[in-house]
C-alpha cells in the first residue's frame, strides 16, 4: 500500500546499510531515531536562526519496519514556537522497490528543541520574518 507523501520537500533522505540493522535484520530503531533528530534539528535551526539543542522527545511511534536499501525520507515541520523552544513534527517514509516506487509511512515523532547561544545557554527564538 503506497502512502500519500507530504506536500513539502523532504528535509533529509538517506539509504540505510547492513551495518544499521538489529539482530532481527531490520533497521535498528535507534538509527531511525537519530535520522529523525537530525531532520528535526535542521528545521529547528532554520527557525531559531542559530544553534539548537534537543530537549525532549515528546512522542515517537514506529508504524512499519525499515529495510536495508529503502530510501528513507524525513519530512519535518514546525508545529509550535515558544519563547526559547521550537516543537517539530517529523514524518518518516520508506521508498521500497524503487522500480515501482512504493512509499510506506514508517515512523512519526514530535521533538522539542531549545535555541542556545555560543555558550550553550538558552536564548529567545527570533520573531518570524
Amino acid at each position: 500500500m503506497t502512502a500519500n507523501l507530504p506536500d513539502i520537500e523532504p528535509t533529509t533522505r538517506v539509504v540505510p546499510m547492513p551495518a544499521d540493522t538489529n539482530a532481527a535484520g531490520d533497521i535498528f530503531g535507534g538509527w531511525i531515531m537519530a535520522q529523525v533528530d537530525i531532520a528535526g534539528a535542521i528545521i529547528a535551526t532554520r527557525r531559531a536562526r542559530g544553534r539548537v539543542a534537543t530537549v525532549a522527545v515528546n512522542e515517537f511511534q514506529f508504524h512499519q519496519p525499515v529495510f536495508v536499501g529503502d530510501v528513507v525520507s524525513c519530512y519535518a515541520v514546525v508545529t509550535k514556537t515558544g519563547k526559547t523552544s521550537i516543537t517539530i513534527f517529523v514524518e518518516v517514509y520508506a521508498e521500497r522497490g524503487r522500480q515501482q516506487s512504493e512509499y510506506i509511512k514508517v515512523t512519526e515523532a514530535t521533538l522539542t528543541y531549545v535555541a542556545v547561544d555560543n555558550n550553550r545557554q538558552k536564548r529567545k527564538v527570533p520573531e518570524q520574518a
